[in-house]
């Protein structure tokens, strides 16, 4: 008995040495770079605490899923914990990932600017950790996943750094030079994606054919500059220097982007990788490691979807990746308009709704005139009618009889166009912000309307609206006394409600409160123009 009690505790303290043992060579190399101690560490006694080398690392957050290759040190795939696939679905958003036949992703690392100094393969090197799996805790603000490669007694610790409630992840990039030489290196960052997805892609992709779908980056001497990927593939590549900055890909609602380094002389620029990938890329200016010596590189990487509040505070001019067009400088304020509202009133149809109320106050003074030119209008179509039969073998007496009466009675015709024409930019920016901001991406409104950024499933609202559209034009119709005007205008709602089928819900809401309120002025106006 004395002896079995004997070797079980031989073999318990040999057991505890052991774990002792190869925990200190652990602790030699934890994040912490204060930790990390020179001596006695070899390649052979580093090797022994590989324990999840060639597998995948996961890691959760409260905003990823997101699946780490130690080949590399890459970010292999992502998935966002708020965002689903589709409205229906409780699968994840999938944003970046490597398939057979669409690959998304985005690869950080080193480069050499002497190749003494390193070997080929540490620039692509192996990477291990001590945890397969890492997630942030609830009463944790941050998590820190690091990886370690040693080779030629050089030391290289790659920590992504999660925060809570946030899509940036910062890369920490950690170099110990135990060498007897100097070693010259850069950091660089690349994405790069497939151009011509395949079907199955575009549905889960949200339909994202829709909106912009390419390369953009920011520089010192542009804010804010893109590119298609065909401009890529068909080698219209760029190369500039600068010292601030960022790269990113984008697509409807989602974007990933490289913040630069505040280093000077990084150089952005962009490659054709195969006739179906393109990728943009980023590498900072070379630093010199001296021996005994360590240097710590910094980059931040966005992942998700184009919150512009957000990503206006990781980089400037970030929150341009929100691609409203030509039309940006009315996006813009409108959807900071719009978003106020909603906080204000906790749904998106109701800010939408007010909105078209706040829109159609500030151009009721353009739409008055255009009620009341059309008014009079109305009350002419009389005299105009006798004029047309006085002179109807004479078109240019015709013409300068009608101008005449026009003249007469202060009347300009245009007035009824010129507030129509003004108010299309405003209904385009609408548009544009409705398609690309992701806050209304899957937005409930009431009832059915469970999407704003998709169209009515049922298409009740392009019909609602057709019927608000024939109210306003069995209003105007006295105004137009060829028969061909009229019977264009007649079939006008039927042409609108085929055209708004596929809008977005959200869209065609603004549209049906407009015109409710287009007929209520017209009733107001035109009752005193009889």
């Amino acid at each position: 008995m004395d002896s079995q009690r004997n070797i079980i505790i031989i073999t318990f303290v040999l057991i505890s040495i052991f774990i002792w043992f190869n925990w200190q060579k652990i602790n030699n190399y934890v994040n912490n770079s204060k930790h990390i101690k020179y001596q006695n560490t070899t390649k052979d006694n580093f090797k022994q605490i590989n324990l999840y080398k060639n597998k995948k690392i996961i890691v959760k957050t409260n905003r990823f899923l997101l699946f780490i290759d130690p080949n590399g040190g890459n970010i292999d795939k992502v998935q966002l914990i708020n965002y689903s696939e589709n409205l229906h679905s409780k699968k994840l958003f999938t944003l970046l990932s490597k398939n057979l036949d669409f690959t998304y992703q985005v690869n950080s690392g080193i480069f050499q600017n002497n190749k003494n100094n390193f070997e080929n393969n540490f620039i692509h090197p192996i990477f291990f950790t001590d945890k397969k799996f890492f997630q942030l805790k609830k009463y944790k603000n941050i998590l820190k996943v690091p990886l370690f490669f040693l080779k030629n007694n050089i030391l290289y610790v790659k920590t992504f750094i999660f925060k809570r409630k946030n899509y940036s992840i910062n890369i920490e990039q950690q170099f110990f030079n135990k060498s007897n030489k100097p070693i010259e290196i850069g950091i660089f960052g690349e994405i790069k994606q497939t151009v011509n997805i395949p079907q199955k892609y575009l549905n889960k992709k949200n339909n994202m054919s829709k909106a912009f779908r390419g390369i953009a980056y920011s520089t010192e001497k542009y804010k804010y500059k893109k590119h298609t990927f065909n401009d890529v593939l068909e080698n219209k590549n760029i190369r500039i220097s600068s010292n601030q900055g960022w790269i990113a890909m984008l697509q409807q609602y989602f974007v990933t982007a490289w913040i630069l380094p505040k280093n000077k002389n990084n150089i952005i620029y962009t490659k054709k990788i195969d006739n179906n990938t393109v990728g943009i890329k980023f590498k900072s200016s070379t630093n010199i490691i001296f021996p005994k010596h360590k240097k710590i590189l910094l980059s931040t990487l966005w992942i998700g979807p184009e919150i512009q509040e957000q990503m206006a505070e990781i980089a400037p001019f970030l929150d341009f990746t929100v691609d409203y067009g030509m039309l940006w400088f009315l996006s813009k304020p409108l959807f900071k308009l719009l978003n106020l509202l909603n906080k204000l009133l906790g749904n998106w149809g109701i800010a939408i709704i007010a909105i078209t109320l706040i829109v159609r106050i500030i151009m009721y003074p353009l739409s008055r005139t255009q009620y009341i030119t059309i008014a009079k209008m109305r009350i002419l179509q009389p005299k105009i009618k006798i004029i047309k039969e006085k002179y109807s073998n004479n078109k240019h007496q015709l013409s300068q009889e009608i101008i005449k009466l026009y003249k007469k009675e202060k009347l300009n015709p245009l007035g009824g166009c010129l507030p129509f024409i003004i108010q299309m930019p405003i209904f385009l920016a609408l548009y544009y912000m409705l398609i690309n901001s992701v806050e209304l991406r899957h937005a409930p409104f009431i009832f059915w309307i469970k999407d704003l950024s998709s169209q009515d499933p049922y298409y009740v609202l392009p019909i609602i609206m057709s019927i608000t559209m024939y109210f306003i034009q069995k209003t105007s119709k006295n105004t137009y006394d060829d028969p061909m005007q009229k019977n264009i205008m007649n079939i006008m709602p039927i042409f609108f409600s085929l055209f708004f089928l596929w809008f977005p819900s959200g869209l065609v809401l603004y549209y049906i409160i407009s015109n409710i309120l287009t007929i209520i002025q017209q009733k107001i106006i035109y009752s005193k123009y009889k």
